[in-house]
């Protein structure tokens, strides 16, 4: 699953240990050398798909990371590109990458944008959000974006049940939630926290209209249901 550039077993232990901040802060040096980044097929087809409704203004990557979103960003936007997220750790390899976006540190529930971005994207984020918290990132995203503006994000569907695609962040997400209540402090990361259903309706809540659309590259299910969907979120 690592490259030899990637973290070692001692390292991902040590992350786990920490708070969210100070465990991506640890990983950040190694981050792009691990599973977790957001493969370059995602971000490509997300790009694609969002083709037809460009070009946009100014960009918006929340939650970015070490700025893997500017590669959906760059080619869509004719503006500001920029990234928000609090670990400062994973900004400062963002700014080492890509040295001529912006890359701001707030904490993306509480972000001091007002309509400033015509575009924003998240990729690979969510899971670090409890549900109880997601309301709050809607509407800070909401209120980021200028009227017209467009939040879109890739969702894939559950896998079967009898898959090891279910069994394994199944596992890991008990394995957190115990971890969590034995532990402090906390490190929020769950994989099978975001049903489709319930972030439709509190986007809708927070103030857009809510659509999606089939990513292709991913294929479909055996009952013909997509892989795959964006949804696209529309500020009125």
């Amino acid at each position: 699953m690592f490259s030899p550039e990637g973290p070692s077993l001692r390292e991902l232990a040590v992350q786990a240990l920490s708070s969210v901040e100070h465990g991506y802060d640890l990983l950040a040096p190694r981050f792009d050398h691990t599973p977790f980044r957001t493969p370059d097929r995602i971000l490509d087809a997300t790009a694609k798909a969002l083709r037809p409704y460009g070009p946009f203004g100014d960009g918006l990557d929340v939650c970015c990371g070490t700025g893997a979103g500017l590669r959906v960003l760059r080619p869509l936007c004719r503006g500001r590109v920029a990234g928000v997220d609090f670990s400062a750790g994973m900004l400062a390899e963002a700014r080492r990458a890509h040295p001529d976006a912006e890359w701001i540190r707030a904490d993306a529930r509480r972000p001091h944008f007002a309509a400033e971005f015509d575009l924003a994207v998240s990729f690979g984020a969510f899971g670090h959000f409890l549900a109880k918290e997601r309301p709050r990132l809607f509407a800070g995203v909401h209120r980021a974006l200028r009227p017209g503006g467009l939040f879109a994000f890739p969702v894939f569907a559950p896998p079967r049940i009898a898959s090891r695609g279910y069994w394994v962040p199944a596992g890991f997400d008990a394995a957190m939630r115990i971890r969590n209540a034995i532990w402090r402090p906390p490190f929020v990361m769950y994989y099978r926290t975001f049903p489709l259903r319930a972030v439709r309706a509190e986007l809708t809540a927070a103030g857009f209209t809510v659509r999606t659309a089939v990513l292709p590259d991913f294929g479909r299910r055996p009952d013909g249901a997509p892989n795959s969907r964006l949804v696209m979120a529309r500020k009125p």
